[in-house]
């Protein structure tokens, strides 16, 4: 294959950017046709100046907001100073990280990854080694209970337990070990679990099925249950926790703790691709040198932006911030009351409009928004969900709603 450098290496246009991806990238994606360029706080700028209002947040992944300066700085001291050196040594910025996520989360151990799925894979494999080193399950028996219309990533693992049809097809075939249960359903859970069964892995809120809220006493129940029966809860708080649903993990709201929770995407505050899995001693011993890792995790200049991203999310009063101005939002989506919504739903700033199925779909509701400087995103077909960052203001909330307005 012939080496060439691109004869026009500087598209100006959006047209230009857009037909270079569809030329060289392999489609995967179907984004909006906005080419983003600049970000700062909650707007965004694209590359012909226009502003907009995000209102996506990369699903959670910028809760502190664009570029925020105190993150910036830490990567940059950092950069500077270290970025990485594997695991085969300790490096002064991974047992930093260490104690402040436990302190905060009231976690016992910790263990860093990348992104999302490397976390539920690695709680996958933890729960799967404690099932047959302390529960005593006989060999590769191990059985894990999910929940129909989850999303915890892509890898093969976790698509093979997927119910969305999109993600599953032709990828088989799958492995086994994974029940699945209706999401909500504390019954559904009871009567799936045997003696065989390791762990549970649920998220709080499923976000990528379109913001669904379990009812009421649901995690409490399925807590209960786990406690009961010797299985691991493992909530998956990728997009849940660090302050969307305005607490920092949203097992706080029914008072629970899981024994393994994941978080990723605002725990860098969206500057560097970072997760953990935090977890209880007992559950995390089972682990042992050369049985799990990553070169990249726990790298300083990881542990440096984890850091910063935290303190921001705490000394700023992001997540009492994410309550207040989600319960401004929905009531403010509610006063719209347009015929083709069906229901407002949502914790803190993770929400969701659903629409009537004959009103056409909520993509060009996504894109008649972008054109009016909102940026948003559709999921299972009728669903707007809007997470704009949680330092996002009253004002720029009425700046949003007023467009929501006239587009609904």
């Amino acid at each position: 294959m012939d080496r060439m450098i691109s004869p026009n290496p500087h598209p100006a246009s959006t047209a230009e950017f857009i037909a270079l991806e569809e030329l060289y990238g392999a489609s995967n994606y179907k984004p909006l046709d906005v080419v983003l360029t600049r970000g700062e706080g909650v707007y965004v700028w694209d590359v012909e100046g226009k502003r907009y209002l995000d209102c996506l947040s990369s699903y959670s992944a910028v809760n502190q907001g664009h570029c925020h300066p105190k993150i910036l700085a830490a990567m940059q001291a950092q950069a500077a100073k270290l970025t990485i050196t594997s695991r085969a040594f300790r490096n002064d910025q991974l047992p930093l990280f260490y104690e402040e996520l436990c302190a905060l989360t009231h976690s016992h151990k910790v263990l860093p990854m990348n992104s999302g799925a490397e976390a539920v894979e690695t709680a996958l494999k933890v729960s799967r080694k404690w099932g047959y080193e302390v529960k005593n399950v006989p060999a590769d028996r191990a059985e894990i209970v999910v929940c129909g219309d989850n999303f915890h990533g892509r890898t093969l693992a976790i698509v093979g337990f997927s119910t969305d049809p999109d993600s599953r097809q032709s990828f088989g075939p799958f492995g086994p070990g994974f029940k699945v249960v209706p999401f909500g359903d504390a019954a559904a859970l009871e009567q799936a679990i045997t003696p065989n069964t390791v762990a549970f892995l649920v998220e709080p809120i499923q976000g990528e099925a379109g913001v669904i809220i379990p009812p009421a006493g649901y995690l409490k129940k399925a807590r209960e249950l786990c406690t009961r029966h010797r299985v691991v809860l493992i909530l998956d708080e990728i997009q849940t926790g660090l302050g969307r649903t305005g607490k920092l993990l949203a097992e706080e709201h029914e008072g629970i703790e899981a024994d393994l929770t994941l978080i990723g995407k605002a725990l860098s505050g969206g500057f560097y691709p970072v997760s953990a899995v935090l977890s209880n001693k007992e559950v995390m011993d089972v682990l042992h040198p050369g049985q799990h890792g990553s070169t990249f995790g726990g790298n300083p200049l990881a542990c440096a932006v984890a850091r910063a991203a935290l303190r921001v999310l705490t000394e700023e009063g992001m997540i009492e911030n994410a309550a207040k101005m989600g319960e401004y939002l929905k009531a403010g989506l509610r006063d719209i009351n347009a015929s083709r919504v069906k229901e407002i739903r949502g914790r803190g700033l993770m929400v969701a409009v659903e629409l009537h199925p004959d009103a056409g779909g909520a993509r060009k509701y996504c894109e008649a928004l972008k054109d009016r400087g909102i940026l948003c995103k559709e999921t299972h077909t009728n669903t707007l969900r809007i997470m704009p960052p949680l330092i996002v203001t009253q004002a720029q909330l009425d700046e949003a709603l007023a467009e929501f307005r006239a587009v609904l």
